[in-house]
């Protein structure tokens, strides 16, 4: 295992997050992102089985021809996960359009209804890889977990854990540079990937990871914050405090 992935296993986040909103025409190519797409006032989008292949056939369509690469998921019912490195500036936006269009079309046709499916927008924030990928990956794939659907991801069967962990096959799925770290061979990488998930995410991280997604703020180190603030031409991070409150 490299030293990337020791450091997450030990302490189940990276160094000292901050936070930056970002305008969607600045979503830099070749970063990853968290992204969540809720059902409208939180409504149940998945039903039967067949809901969730149908979904995830789109998803990997999208995906292929818009050129993003998914590296993990998980359809919830009545919201979904992804984790997604997009290769041009509009190829996220363009891949949940086209499954967004597909499946509500379907969803409505299959169960006789009519109007919108989705909660407006999806959200998303930009990651920084080095120190938050592979906790992305783990708070993705525990979701089931924490809402008590299943005790354990592996018994989730409309996610990536079976696929990054235990190897079996999934197309949709890319591996990223640094999951492939894990390991020399796959067997070392999903024996290492099935590590970390015997060590909690801390609290402080999963709040991190909430509040983050779904204000669209970029969520990283102060490197990755001085990076976007050159590509964004913005502050990066909430002002100070002033007498404990704050102003950003």
């Amino acid at each position: 295992m490299g030293p990337v992935a020791a450091a997450q296993l030990a302490s189940g986040c990276g160094p000292s997050f901050c936070y930056q909103t970002y305008p969607r025409s600045k979503l830099c190519p070749g970063q990853p992102q968290h992204v969540i797409q809720r059902g409208n006032n939180r409504d149940v989008i998945f039903v039967g089985d067949g809901d969730y292949r149908f979904y995830l056939e789109k998803l990997g369509d999208a995906c292929q021809r818009h050129d993003c690469d998914l590296h993990a998921y998980v359809l919830m019912t009545n919201h979904v996960h992804l984790l997604i490195t997009p290769h041009t500036e509009q190829g996220l936006g363009k891949v949940l359009q086209s499954v967004g269009r597909y499946y509500v079309q379907y969803f409505n046709y299959t169960y006789d209804r009519t109007g919108t499916l989705w909660e407006g927008r999806y959200k998303a924030t930009l990651l920084d890889s080095e120190a938050y990928l592979l906790t992305c990956y783990r708070y993705i794939e525990l979701n089931p977990v924490r809402a008590g659907m299943v005790d354990h991801p592996a018994d989730y069967p409309w996610s990536s854990y079976r696929y990054n962990a235990l190897g079996e096959p999934d197309d949709r799925v890319t591996p990223h540079s640094l999951y492939r770290r894990l390991g020399r061979s796959a067997a070392d990488r999903h024996s290492a990937y099935r590590q970390l998930f015997k060590h909690r995410i801390a609290e402080r991280t999963l709040e991190d990871i909430r509040e983050a997604t779904n204000k669209a703020w970029v969520l990283g180190n102060d490197r990755f914050r001085a990076k976007i603030e050159r590509l964004a031409d913005r502050q990066a991070a909430p002002k100070p405090p002033i007498n404990g409150v704050r102003l950003d």
